[in-house]
């Protein structure tokens, strides 16, 4: 019985352990040793244990990791802005209708990322009415568009990645102990200061939570830079795509993934000591 019990953890591990073996572990050092090897798709790769690609490919594709950092970080903030007014209303003023405001957050995942996309690409089109509406009323000079620039693929990544922001968020301020905002309040605290004090800091989690979770494939998207903007606009993942795809140079793309790997956990890490550990717990539980 002892020896049960003592198995039983590590047989509730072992499924979530050979998932991550197999499909994380494995194609990670997989990865690695595509990216040291030299050599063409044509004549075939040898395995030269060349560590001076990732200088190069960092040195090469500086503006594209630069970039692919602003608009991932642009998207996240617009997409707090957004998110969080939007997760404070369903939160305490939607009443019985919270699970009709939730539906309209998620229904845009009933789609395909590439459909959602296809359709902000018509929307902005130089043709399309938004185009012609900000002409008329000054917010565009006379022959301007918003297809192909880089607002249009900002704009896209926060659309994209707007129900991971609100979702987080939404669950960290519905279970804010109400109570702590009466308190404050009773306190003589106005309701500004209640806010700013009270219930900022208690849906810390969920801002966390929400940053990371649309950060982090903001940062490796290329679909909206293709789709929506041009080659003047490529971020790291269309890079990444094309050096696969297209130009197969395995080794390049691999040293590249590895790159955007390291620049992800560095965010993680820096975040997470910003933040404190405990609120890493609490977002993460």
């Amino acid at each position: 019985m002892r020896r049960r019990r003592a198995l039983m953890p590590l047989a509730l591990l072992a499924p979530g352990l050979v998932w991550l073996l197999v499909f994380y572990a494995i194609p990670v050092v997989t990865q690695l040793w595509v990216s040291l090897q030299t050599g063409n798709a044509d004549d075939g790769f040898a395995q030269t244990w060349h560590w001076g690609i990732y200088p190069d490919v960092v040195s090469e594709y500086e503006d594209q990791l630069w970039r692919s950092l602003g608009y991932a970080a642009s998207a996240t903030v617009l997409c707090l802005i957004i998110a969080f007014p939007l997760s404070y209303f369903i939160a305490f003023k939607a009443g019985r209708w919270k699970n009709l405001f939730l539906l309209l957050v998620i229904l845009p995942f009933f789609t395909s990322l590439i459909v959602r996309t296809v359709a902000w690409q018509t929307l902005l089109t130089d043709d399309g009415w938004v185009v012609h509406t900000m002409i008329d009323v000054g917010l565009l000079p006379e022959n301007g568009r918003l297809l192909a620039t880089r607002t249009a693929v900002i704009a896209g990544i926060t659309y994209n990645f707007l129900p991971f922001m609100v979702l987080p968020l939404y669950a960290s301020l519905e279970r804010l102990d109400r109570r702590l905002i009466e308190a404050a309040t009773d306190l003589y605290s106005s309701r500004w200061s209640a806010f700013r004090r009270v219930t900022l800091p208690l849906a810390g989690p969920g801002i966390f939570a929400g940053v990371l979770l649309t950060f982090i494939p903001a940062l490796g998207d290329y679909i909206n830079a293709q789709l929506l903007g041009s080659s003047q606009q490529y971020m790291i993942g269309n890079v990444i795509q094309g050096q696969y795809l297209v130009v197969r140079d395995y080794p390049t793309a691999a040293a590249l993934s590895f790159v955007l790997m390291v620049v992800i956990l560095v965010f993680i890490g820096g975040a997470a000591k910003l933040v404190g550990g405990r609120t890493l717990r609490e977002a993460t539980a």
